[in-house]
C-alpha cells in the first residue's frame, strides 16, 4: 500500500489525507517513541479537537474516505485493500407465506450494528440481528409473483464475512420521553473466540474469530465521555491499554477492563457485575469490539517501510534522540548540582546551630529552600521580618531560625542579600508595645468594672470630659478588637488610626467599610472635626475614668467639658430650622392648591375621556414624582420650582408621542391634567413649554367621529426616529445584563418558553396586543404637520438628544436559580456558551439554549441578532441524564441540532 503513486522526493512532507496516515502507520511501526502525536493527521482531516465527537460515526466516515481515495490507486492490491480486509456481504431476504417465493436485497456491510437493550451476551444480539421478521396485516408484503399482498417473513442472511469483523455495540439510543439521546449503561458478555459459523448462509468455511480490540466509552452521558482502546498484539499475544499518551501493557497477556467498569456511572445506581467465565469479559462501557479471523499461523512480522517515509522516521527518531541526550544532560547538571548542594550542606550542617559563639536570624523559608535541591538558591531576603523601625520584630521571631555567625557569614558571601539581622537587631520598641499590649489585654476585664464604677459618679466642675454614649456602651469591646489587631499585626509600618491596623491584603471594599467604622469617641465629631452640638448623644465623665479610657485609646479625640460646640454647626443649625420652616410652609401652600394632583385621584385618562372637558394638559411624570416627594417630606427634599417638558418634546418642537402610545405603553411617562390644576400649576411653577391635547368632532362625512389634536403636534421624524435609535441600543449595547435560567423543572421550561400556553387571565387586552409597526399613523389622532418643513438636525445632535429623552425602565428582578452575566452585543453565541460554562459548570456541546420559546443553535452568530437584549432571560438546559423533562416533548425540543464531522475532511469526498 504505501509508497504508491507518490513521488519519491528529497525534502517530502506529507501533504494528504492519506499520506498522513501512511507516516502515521510508519511511525508506529519503526519510531523509537513511546506514544506518537497524530496531530499532523488530525489537521490534514480538518477535526476540531475541542468537539466531543462519536468514535463508530468517525469510524465509518473516515473508512468511506479511504476506500474512496484508494480506488483511484493503479495497485489493485491497494485498491481493494479496505473491501478485502473489512468489507462482507449479507442479503435482505423476503419469503412471500403463500408461493414461496424469495425475494433478495444484496448489500455490503463494513461494520454489524448490534442491539443491545433487553440482552446479555454478545451472541444474543448477533441472533436478534439475524431473527426472523413477520409482515402481516398492514405490514403485509406485495408479491410480484402473486400480483398481491400477502403475508411474509423477513431476515438477515450472512453471505460473507470479512477478515477483520467490526461489531458495533448500539450504546447510545434516542430517549422518546426525553428528546435527547442517552446511553445504556448495561453489561454486556463477550467472549475472545468467536465461531460465526452458526450464523453464516454457507458453511464449510473458516469462520472462528479471536477478539483483537475493545474500543470503551467512559462516562454516563451520551452528549461527553472517553474513549480508551485496548488493543491485542498479533504477534506477541499481548493487550496493551491506549489512554490518549498513556500506554500500559497488560500483565500476563490478559484482556483487563476492571478499571473502567468502576466509573462507569455513579455509585446511588451501580449494578452488579455478571460473572464471567474464562475467555470471556462482561462491560457496561465496551462500545466498539474487533475481531479478527483466526489464522493457522501467525502474522508476517516483516514489512518494509518505504524508503522516503523511513528517512521522515529517521528524521523524526533524530530529534527524540537530540531530546533524550539533552534531558539526560539536564539531569546529570541537576544530578551534579545536587551532589555539590549535598557537600555544601554537609559542610555546614554541623556549624549552623548558634552556640554560645555570637548568632544571627536567618528566614527559616530561605533555609528551607537552600536545602531543596530541586530550586535554584535565591539571596537572603529578610525584609519581611522587619518592623516600621526596620529591627527585627518580635511576632517575626518564630519563623526566623537562630544560625551561628560563622554559617551567616558563608551564606551571604556565596548568595547575598540582607539585611543582616546580628543579636543586637530585636526592636526594643516593638517589644516593650508588645509587652503593653499584653499587659492591657490581662487588665481589661478589670479596668471595665473599674471604669463601670466611676462612670456612676456626678461629675462637678469643669473637670469632666465630653464621651461618646455608644463609644461607652461598646468601648471594651472596642478595645478587645484594638488590642487582637496590635498583638496579631505583623506589619507595624502600615498606616494606623487610632490603633486600628489596616492590612495591605484587604481588598478596597474591605478597607473602605473598615475605614467607614467609627473609632472611639468619634461618634460626638461633627462633619468639620469639631464636637458636635447634639447633647443627646454624649455625656460627661470623670477625669480618672477618662485617664483609664486613653490608656487604650491614646489617640482618640479629647473634648473637656469646657470645650464649646461647633460653631459651624450652630449657625447652619440656625440656617437649616429656617430652611426647613420655608419648606414645610410652601409644601404645606402647593399641596391644599394641589389636592387631586398629590393623592392622584380623580386622574383624567385618554383612554376614557372626560365627558366634561374637550382639553387636557400634560406634564411629565418625573415632575409630578418629584413634586410629591418634596411635599411629603420637605425637610429633607429642595422645593421643585419649574416644570420641566422640554423632556417630552423634540428638538424642532414637536411632541414625541402619539396618542395611541400615550394611552399604552407612554402612558407611565405623562400625567393628565385639568384646565382647573393647570391655571395652578402656572402660578405656581415656572413652565417651559404647554403641551394640550383638545377633542374636536368630525367633519361633514362623519359628524359623529372624534378626532384628537395636539399642541405642539406630533413631529413624525422625531417620533420614527426615536423608535429606531431605542431598537437600535437594544441591538447594539456594548454591555448589558442578561439572565440565564437553568431548567430543572417541567413547569418552568412549559411557562417561558411556551407563553402562549399561559397567558394569565388577569392580562388586559392592551397587554396582550402588539405594538402597531413604526410610523403607523392613529386614525384618531391628527398627527399632520402643517404642511410646514422639518429642520432637518445633524447625527450628532439628535444623538445628544436621544439621551435626555426618559425611557421606561426594563429591570428584570433575578429569581433564585438565575445567574446574571455580563454580555455585549457583537459577541458570538458560542462565547456566550464559554461563560455560561463558568457560571454553571455545562459544557458547550451539552447546552441547549432559548429565549422566548426561540432555539439558539447558530454558534456563529452574535448576540444582537439572534434578538438577546439587555434585561433578557436565557433558558438553559443541560444534557444530563439525571433529570426527566418529559412533559416538554410537545411543548418544545430545545436540543441543539447536531452537526458531527460537518466542515471536517470526512465529508470532503
Amino acid at each position: 500500500m504505501m509508497g504508491d503513486g507518490i513521488q519519491e522526493e528529497k525534502d517530502y512532507e506529507p501533504q494528504t489525507i492519506c499520506e498522513h496516515l501512511q507516516y502515521l502507520f510508519a511511525l508506529l511501526q519503526n519510531s523509537n517513541r513511546r506514544y506518537i502525536d497524530p496531530s499532523g493527521f488530525v489537521k490534514a482531516l480538518g477535526l476540531d479537537t475541542g468537539q466531543q465527537q462519536d468514535a463508530q460515526e468517525f469510524s465509518k466516515l473516515f473508512m468511506s474516505l479511504l476506500e474512496d481515495t484508494l480506488s483511484k490507486q493503479k495497485n489493485p492490491d491497494v485498491r481493494n485493500i479496505v473491501q478485502q480486509q473489512f468489507c462482507g456481504e449479507y442479503a435482505y431476504v423476503t419469503v412471500c407465506n403463500q408461493c414461496g417465493r424469495e425475494s433478495k436485497l444484496l448489500s455490503k456491510f463494513y461494520e454489524l450494528e448490534l442491539n443491545i437493550q433487553g440482552h446479555k451476551q454478545l451472541t444474543d444480539c448477533i441472533s436478534e440481528f439475524l431473527k426472523e421478521e413477520k409482515l402481516e396485516g398492514d405490514n403485509r408484503y406485495f408479491c410480484e409473483n402473486c400480483q398481491s399482498k400477502q403475508n411474509a417473513t423477513r431476515k438477515i442472511r450472512l453471505l460473507s464475512l470479512p477478515c477483520t469483523l467490526n461489531l458495533q455495540l448500539m450504546r447510545f439510543v434516542f430517549d422518546r420521553q426525553t428528546g435527547h439521546k442517552k446511553k445504556l449503561n448495561t453489561y454486556i458478555g463477550f467472549s475472545e473466540i468467536l465461531d460465526m459459523e452458526p450464523y453464516v448462509e454457507h458453511k464449510g468455511g473458516s469462520y472462528v474469530y479471536e477478539l483483537s480490540a475493545v474500543l470503551i466509552h467512559r462516562g454516563v452521558s451520551a452528549y461527553s465521555g472517553h474513549y480508551i482502546a485496548h488493543v491485542k498484539d498479533p504477534q506477541s499475544g499481548e493487550w496493551y491499554k491506549f489512554n490518549d499518551e498513556d500506554i500500559e501493557k497488560m500483565e500476563g497477556k490478559k484482556l483487563q477492563l476492571g478499571i473502567e467498569e468502576d466509573l462507569a456511572e455513579p455509585s446511588k445506581s451501580q449494578t452488579r457485575k455478571p460473572k464471567c467465565g474464562k475467555g470471556t469479559h462482561c462491560s457496561r462501557n465496551a462500545y466498539m469490539l474487533v475481531y479478527r479471523l483466526q489464522a493457522q499461523e501467525k502474522p508476517n512480522t516483516t514489512i518494509q517501510v518505504p524508503a522516503f517515509l523511513q528517512e521522515l522516521v529517521d528524521r523524526d527518531n533524530s530529534k527524540f534522540e537530540e531530546w533524550c541526550i539533552e534531558m539526560a544532560e539536564m539531569r546529570k547538571q541537576s544530578v551534579d548540582k545536587g551532589k555539590a548542594k549535598h557537600e555544601e550542606v554537609k559542610e555546614l550542617y554541623q556549624r549552623l546551630p548558634a552556640g554560645a559563639e555570637p548568632y544571627e536570624f536567618v528566614s527559616l523559608e530561605w533555609l528551607q529552600k537552600w536545602l531543596d535541591e530541586s530550586t535554584p538558591t535565591k539571596p537572603i531576603d529578610n525584609h519581611a521580618c522587619l518592623c516600621s523601625h526596620d529591627k527585627l520584630h518580635p511576632d517575626k521571631i518564630s519563623i526566623m531560625k537562630r544560625i551561628s555567625e560563622y554559617a551567616a557569614d558563608i551564606f551571604y558571601s556565596r548568595y547575598g542579600g540582607g539585611p543582616r539581622l546580628t543579636v543586637k537587631a530585636l526592636c526594643k520598641e516593638c517589644v516593650v508595645e508588645r509587652c503593653r499590649v499584653l499587659r492591657l489585654k490581662n487588665q481589661l476585664n478589670e479596668d471595665y468594672k473599674t471604669v463601670n464604677n466611676l462612670l456612676k459618679a456626678t461629675v462637678k466642675g469643669n473637670d469632666g470630659f465630653w464621651v461618646g454614649k455608644s463609644s461607652l456602651r461598646s468601648w471594651r469591646q472596642l478595645a478587645l478588637e484594638q488590642l487582637d489587631e496590635q498583638d496579631g499585626d505583623a506589619d507595624q509600618s502600615s498606616g494606623k488610626m487610632n490603633g486600628n491596623t489596616l492590612n495591605k491584603d484587604e481588598s478596597k471594599e474591605e478597607r473602605k467599610e473598615e475605614e467607614e467604622e467609627l473609632n472611639f469617641n468619634e461618634d460626638i465629631l461633627c462633619p468639620h472635626g469639631e464636637l458636635c452640638i447634639s447633647e443627646n448623644e454624649r455625656r460627661l465623665v470623670s477625669k480618672e475614668a477618662w485617664s483609664k479610657l486613653q490608656q487604650y485609646f491614646p489617640k482618640a479625640p479629647e473634648f473637656p467639658s469646657y470645650k464649646e460646640c461647633c460653631s459651624q454647626c450652630k449657625i447652619l443649625e440656625r440656617e437649616g430650622e429656617e430652611n426647613e420652616a420655608l419648606h414645610k410652609m410652601i409644601a404645606n401652600e402647593q399641596k391644599t392648591s394641589l389636592p387631586n394632583l398629590f393623592q392622584d385621584k380623580n386622574r383624567p385618562c385618554l383612554s376614557n375621556w372626560p365627558e366634561d372637558t374637550d382639553v387636557l394638559y400634560i406634564v411629565s411624570q418625573f415632575f409630578v414624582e418629584e413634586w410629591r416627594k418634596f411635599v411629603r417630606k420637605p425637610t429633607r427634599c429642595s422645593p421643585v420650582s419649574s416644570v420641566g417638558n422640554s423632556a417630552l418634546l423634540c428638538p424642532h418642537g414637536g411632541l414625541m408621542f402619539t396618542f395611541a402610545s400615550m394611552t399604552k405603553e407612554d402612558s407611565k411617562l405623562i400625567a393628565l391634567i385639568w384646565p382647573s390644576e393647570w391655571q395652578m400649576i402656572q402660578k405656581l411653577f415656572v413652565v417651559d413649554h404647554v403641551i394640550k391635547i383638545m377633542r374636536t368632532e368630525g367633519g361633514d362625512a362623519n359628524l359623529s367621529e372624534t378626532q384628537y389634536i395636539s399642541e405642539p403636534k406630533l413631529c413624525p421624524e422625531c417620533r420614527e426616529g426615536l423608535l429606531c435609535q431605542q431598537q437600535r441600543d437594544l441591538r447594539e449595547y456594548t454591555q448589558a445584563t442578561i439572565y440565564v435560567h437553568k431548567v430543572v423543572d417541567n413547569k418552568k421550561v412549559m411557562k417561558d418558553s411556551a407563553p402562549e400556553l399561559n397567558v394569565s387571565s388577569s392580562e388586559t387586552e392592551e397587554d396582550k396586543e402588539e405594538a402597531k409597526p413604526d410610523g403607523e399613523k392613529d386614525p384618531d389622532f391628527n398627527q399632520s404637520n402643517g404642511g410646514t418643513k422639518r429642520q432637518k438636525i445633524s447625527h450628532q445632535n439628535y444623538i445628544a438628544y436621544q439621551k435626555q429623552v426618559i425611557r421606561r425602565s426594563m429591570r428584570h428582578r433575578k429569581v433564585r436559580g438565575e445567574k446574571a452575566l455580563l454580555v455585549s452585543a457583537n459577541q458570538t453565541l458560542k462565547e456566550l456558551k464559554i461563560q455560561i460554562m463558568h457560571a454553571f459548570s455545562v459544557a458547550p456541546f451539552d447546552q441547549n439554549l432559548s429565549i422566548d420559546g426561540k432555539i439558539l443553535s447558530d454558534d456563529c452568530a452574535t448576540l444582537g441578532t439572534l434578538g438577546v437584549i439587555p434585561e433578557s432571560v436565557i433558558l438553559l438546559k443541560a444534557d444530563e441524564p439525571i433529570a426527566d423533562y418529559a412533559a416538554m416533548d410537545d411543548v418544545m425540543q430545545v436540543c441543539m441540532p447536531e452537526e458531527g464531522f460537518k466542515g471536517t475532511g470526512l465529508l470532503g469526498h
